[in-house]
């Protein structure tokens, strides 16, 4: 079988709040069409290092390489731009928005009258009626607002918005949190299809049980430092969570 190519890759990032350093030398790579789940307790360095690779925010040092270019983000616009979105814990959607304008947001299709430019509302309902019920979520409207959703049918919409816009790698932040066992088995299907369409996908969480399922490769972080990389093949959930807990590798388990 031919080895995944590489998509992004992050090598020696270091990045200062003041004077404390929150990421030291860290190196993690994703391979192109690959779940990589990345792990670690609380402080560990896991939303620093993605919101660098999102053009959060700069690494104070290190290098940064996407489809092998070298790369400087400026802002997240710039990471979506070449493909990078993020699917945040919270925040992803806006409750007192409709269905279909959080699909668009910051992306909305414009129709012109003239002079006027306006958001082109039956467009948008289309498309999204569309991706929505390819999602397999059910709503009566795309008009309806997004407080009516459960919060496994907001996360499945929050990943079906990122490959409706062409998304190569997708970025989930504890998609799995407050989740009913029903939805996090719908989140995880859908994390599963972006995959199978293409799509690379990192998937952050404290819990290595939410990931174990769909990841086939794992790295873990402890206070900003990266203490180990393993397949699934090699290691099971509890050699993982040993990792975690100790700060250290066996010497048995190597990626």
């Amino acid at each position: 079988m031919q080895e995944a190519t590489s998509l992004a890759k992050m090598v020696n990032i270091e990045k200062y709040f003041g004077a404390v350093q929150a990421l030291k030398k860290v190196n993690i790579e994703v391979r192109s069409g690959e779940i990589l789940g990345l792990l670690g307790d609380n402080g560990a360095g896991k939303s620093t290092l993605i919101k660098i690779l999102a053009g959060v925010f700069p690494p104070d040092r290190g290098e940064i390489f996407f489809e092998d270019k070298r790369i400087n983000f400026s802002s997240p616009k710039d990471a979506r731009a070449m493909g990078i979105e993020t699917v945040h814990q919270a925040l992803s959607l806006v409750d007192i928005m409709s269905i279909s304008r959080n699909f668009f947001l910051g992306r909305e299709p414009i129709r012109k009258i003239g002079p006027i430019h306006l958001l082109d509302r039956k467009k948008m309902n289309e498309e999204c009626e569309k991706a929505v019920t390819r999602l397999g979520v059910r709503v009566r409207s795309p008009n309806e607002f997004v407080s009516i959703l459960s919060g496994g049918e907001r996360q499945a919409i929050s990943i079906g918005r990122a490959m409706h816009f062409k998304v190569k790698l997708l970025i989930l932040d504890e998609p799995l949190a407050a989740l009913s066992v029903r939805e996090t088995r719908e989140v995880l299907r859908q994390v599963e299809k972006a995959r199978d369409s293409g799509v690379s996908v990192i998937f952050i969480t404290h819990n290595v049980y939410h990931v174990y399922p769909v990841a086939e490769r794992f790295v873990m972080l402890d206070k900003g430092i990266k203490i180990g990389e393993v397949y699934k093949k090699d290691a099971s959930p509890e050699d993982i969570i040993e990792i975690i807990a100790t700060g250290k590798m066996s010497k048995t388990l190597n990626a």
